[in-house]
């Protein structure tokens, strides 16, 4: 792969790109979390000056399974031949910008966060006071603060109704904003699994991406109509019917391997075509419920284990491969 490449992408052309569908985030990023709090936080340090990290992004013309809709705004698909550039690291950081510029509401567990209310206290002096950005303006005299979302898009009747003592101050901080540049590293052209493993290794914190989360991604196809997750969520339902809906994805994926290349370990998985991996799908499934059924009219067995091979009360069972499968890949499927 080509070497990673550090730029300086200024505010304004990284906001055009989210809004134009040329940085997507994938859908194997982990939700949107960061409440107003962290947020102000974020804003407030873009208004001193101070470093934000570094965002990485995947440039690539692999289109993926990415997250469409950010409080409540679709964006755009990526125009046609163009490259995308996936979101690696900065997720928290770069939504919180968007929602903050474009004042949106963000809802998750319950709870609504309106990011129209990010508010810059204009009586504070940032050479000398505390945080510049609050989160609640009740108290604070009318004009004695304005929010992010107005300072940077409000129009210029609005902003000149301010205070003259607010008016320099307003200035310095929306070119403060509008200049700030960003530190971006570009990973050109990797293929996906290097971009996941690179993903992986970058929050070593977080849970590592599963091989099912990575072929969400990468077999997703908005052509054919293809999801891997809601086509695997439809055939566990399926199989609910007859008790057997707790057989783990990476059977469905296991299956699929085994079908394709006679292999089913992670590495043949992930090199997939996923072309032949949608044109595979429907022998797959029907491959897996006939197994179901084997099992359970052959066997007795009357429902699928929920417990993770080798644990108690797990079931081990053995069936002959079916036609063009080699042993070995089926027994990796199956036990």
């Amino acid at each position: 792969m080509q070497q990673p490449q550090p730029l300086a992408q200024p505010f304004s052309g990284l906001m055009y790109q989210i809004e134009s569908g040329s940085v997507k985030i994938p859908q194997f990023q982990r939700n949107f979390v960061w409440d107003r709090r962290k947020a102000a936080k974020l804003l407030d340090s873009l208004l001193k000056g101070y470093p934000i990290g570094t965002f990485i992004l995947w440039k690539t013309k692999e289109e993926l399974r990415y997250i469409r809709n950010i409080g409540n705004v679709m964006l755009p698909p990526t125009p046609t031949g163009d490259y995308i550039h996936y979101v690696l690291d900065g997720q928290q950081r770069l939504t919180t910008l968007f929602a903050t510029v474009r004042g949106l509401s963000v809802e998750r567990d319950g709870r609504i966060d309106d990011f129209s209310q990010m508010y810059i206290d204009l009586d504070l002096d940032p050479g000398v006071d505390g945080d510049l950005v609050i989160t609640d303006a009740s108290g604070k005299e009318a004009q004695s603060f304005i929010s992010v979302k107005d300072l940077l898009s409000a129009e210029f009747q609005t902003l000149a109704a301010y205070p003259t003592k607010y008016q320099d101050k307003m200035q310095r901080y929306k070119t403060m904003i509008e200049g700030y540049n960003f530190s971006v590293i570009m990973v050109p052209e990797a293929p996906i699994d290097v971009a996941t493993e690179i993903f992986t290794r970058i929050n070593v914190t977080g849970q590592p991406l599963s091989v099912f989360e990575i072929m969400v991604a990468k077999t997703y196809s908005k052509e054919r109509d293809f999801d891997l997750a809601e086509r695997t969520s439809e055939l566990l339902e399926d199989l609910a019917e007859v008790k057997f809906g707790t057989i783990p994805d990476i059977v469905v994926l296991q299956t699929l391997s085994a079908v394709m290349v006679k292999e089913s370990s992670k590495k043949a998985i992930l090199q997939l075509n996923r072309d032949r991996f949608v044109d595979t799908w429907p022998q797959a499934v029907e491959a897996i419920k006939s197994a179901v059924d084997y099992v359970r009219s052959s066997y007795g067995i009357p429902v699928s284990a929920t417990t993770v091979q080798g644990s108690p009360g797990s079931v081990s069972v053995f069936l002959p491969p079916p036609s063009g499968c080699s042993s070995r890949g089926y027994e990796e499927v199956f036990g």
